[in-house]
């Protein structure tokens, strides 16, 4: 890892004992186990990974491109972890998940499901000019630690179809306006595919709290998610995203920390927030 991992320990560190009830999340893209991938293949990337999450300590994050395998590997190499989730391909085991982990010594899940982003959200489909399934993911949590409950929803949006994409940020929305009835704090997490200037960020920022421009300490990091696995790549592309409501935001972070040699440990950075 890399040594900015001391920076922003310092900042966890500070808003651990200022908070007292903070709650750390993490939206993560940990690329599919592509037997192709002869460079940056999983196998040599995913002890990597653990390593890092267990470092930051998020105590609910959201993978999204996470075969059945590497759903199960970071869930059984992570004890302190459940999971809720579905394979895309036949609301089971096939396909990539958009899977939510949570720390289960803290929280307790009330209720959960997975929609398809299509015209038919209850059925495994495929919606408008999509390539492929596409899917949320989403639970109703309650906190041990103060009893309050909140939605947390972890999606990826196709990354060919640019109307799949307009239109999936419209059924999030929808759902969530219809499934959160009691109107409880909401985080929405994943890899969108879309910058932040594009229409359908926009709309999903007009109704929930970008959470990079909302927190109270200085956002920390490059500023972009996306890196192709490219070392020397500018960093400035932001396609992965945390959004909230019902929340303050207390930080903000694009962790860029690699392996011993300088190799990305996925082709996507992991997002990490702090709330209270």
């Amino acid at each position: 890892m890399k040594k900015n991992i001391a920076i922003i320990s310092s900042l966890l560190f500070l808003s651990v004992h200022l908070i007292g009830q903070e709650m750390r999340l993490m939206t993560y893209n940990i690329k599919y186990d592509n037997t192709n991938d002869t460079v940056n293949n999983w196998n040599d990337r995913k002890t990597s990974m653990v390593d890092l999450i267990a470092h930051y300590n998020p105590q609910i994050f959201g993978t999204q491109e996470a075969m059945h395998h590497q759903t199960t590997y970071l869930d059984n190499s992570l004890t302190n972890y459940s999971y809720i989730g579905v394979g895309r391909d036949d609301g089971k085991q096939k396909g990539e998940y958009s899977a939510i982990h949570y720390d289960h010594s803290r929280f307790k899940v009330l209720k959960s499901n997975t929609f398809w982003l299509s015209e038919t959200p209850a059925k495994i489909s495929v919606g408008w000019d999509a390539s492929m399934e596409r899917i949320c993911t989403y639970g109703l949590f309650q906190d041990s630690k103060t009893h309050r409950k909140f939605y947390v929803f972890n999606t990826h949006f196709d990354h060919r179809g640019t109307k799949a994409r307009v239109e999936s940020a419209k059924l999030i929305y929808k759902m969530i306006t219809k499934i959160n009835s009691d109107n409880v704090p909401v985080i929405l997490m994943g890899d969108l595919n879309l910058r932040p200037d594009q229409e359908p960020i926009q709309f999903l920022k007009s109704k929930l709290e970008d959470g990079k421009y909302s927190a109270k300490s200085l956002f920390y990091g490059p500023t972009g998610t996306f890196n192709g696995f490219n070392q020397d790549m500018l960093l400035d592309r932001r396609i992965d995203y945390i959004l909230t409501k019902g929340f303050t935001v207390q930080s903000y972070v694009h962790i860029d920390d690699r392996m011993e040699n300088n190799k990305h440990i996925s082709d996507h950075l992991p997002v990490l927030i702090t709330l209270d």
